[in-house]
């Protein structure tokens, strides 16, 4: 794939990206990492500004975002809601039209994906979901780089989430998943399961891919994973239900008994944090030798720094 080929183009979801484009960006993120390590500097972004548009709190997301696109020169510039008027004063289109003729990008972290799609449309220059409560696509794309670290490959490896499966990171993880040809088992009790028309589109891309995509709510499916990936049982937005949550999940956390249920002496635990150590992971797992949530979290910070880099 030429450099320039993805210039310009938004990542709202990896519904409409091929697994080769998908491919070109692990690449070179792992091509990233290696000039962190070396100390190669650069300065791809000189000149450019990114605009970070946030109605929900990050760690991760921001500060991928922030020093990626700063190390590289680039003059990135943080907006919350208490900052501009998006959506109360000012419509979201009008918003994104003013941002397109000043900024050189935008990321968009908040609730609904219908405004990051707006962004995208209005703008006119490349918009990055930084997560919505439907997707979260920067966050997978680290996934499947630790996958990689670990083990050489992510296709043909097995994948099971063990929780929420409605969520953003379980919805994304099946799309990448499906068409990268990694086998993805959702792990979810029956009230929490991933949308049926989300499946039936996976099913055509695991098709093409030879990935095997499997929803149960039993626990056994867990044996010959090669990584156990879990996230917080009570999304933003739900703390209200957090007593539900608990009840629904409690059966579902990853304890050191259910990773040696895999049968697999390698398999490694995924987080996307922040975790709440004693609920959907216990404490010995999160901090033991099996865990990868720390290059996971470094990883959101090489692989963002690739999208900007390849469509910037």
């Amino acid at each position: 794939m030429k450099p320039t080929a993805l210039k310009g183009r938004s990542l709202l979801n990896w519904k409409d990206w091929t697994p080769e484009e998908i491919r070109f960006l692990l690449e070179l993120s792992h091509s990233v990492k290696k000039d962190t390590r070396t100390g190669d500097i650069h300065q791809r972004f000189r000149g450019k500004t990114l605009a970070l548009l946030f109605e929900k709190r990050s760690t991760r997301t921001r500060c991928a975002f922030e020093t990626s696109f700063g190390e590289e020169g680039g003059h990135p510039v943080f907006l919350s809601t208490q900052d501009i008027q998006l959506g109360s004063k000012e419509s979201i289109e009008d918003t994104a039209r003013v941002l397109g003729r000043m900024f050189s990008a935008i990321e968009f972290r908040g609730f609904e994906q219908e405004t990051v799609e707006i962004l995208a449309r209005e703008s006119k220059i490349p918009v990055y979901n930084g997560l919505t409560d439907t997707f979260h696509p920067t966050q997978v794309l680290a996934d499947i780089m630790t996958l990689e670290e670990s083990f050489g490959k992510s296709e043909g490896k097995k994948l099971c989430y063990v929780g929420d499966g409605r969520n953003n990171v379980a919805r994304s993880l099946i799309i990448i998943c499906a068409k990268l040809g990694v086998n993805c088992t959702m792990i979810t009790p029956p009230g929490l399961s991933t949308d049926t028309a989300l499946l039936d589109e996976t099913s055509i891309w695991a098709r093409d891919s030879g990935a095997t995509i499997q929803i149960t709510d039993s626990i056994e499916a867990v044996e010959g994973a090669d990584a156990l990936y879990t996230d917080v049982w009570v999304s933003m937005g739900e703390e209200k239900k957090r007593n539900e949550r608990l009840a629904q999940l409690t059966p579902y956390q990853i304890t050191a008994q259910l990773m040696k249920k895999t049968g697999n002496d390698n398999t490694v635990f995924l987080h996307c944090l922040p975790a709440i150590k004693g609920e959907e992971v216990t404490k010995e797992v999160i901090e033991g030798p099996q865990s990868r949530v720390w290059d996971q979290a470094e990883n959101r910070k090489h692989t963002i720094k690739a999208i900007m880099l390849a469509t910037i």
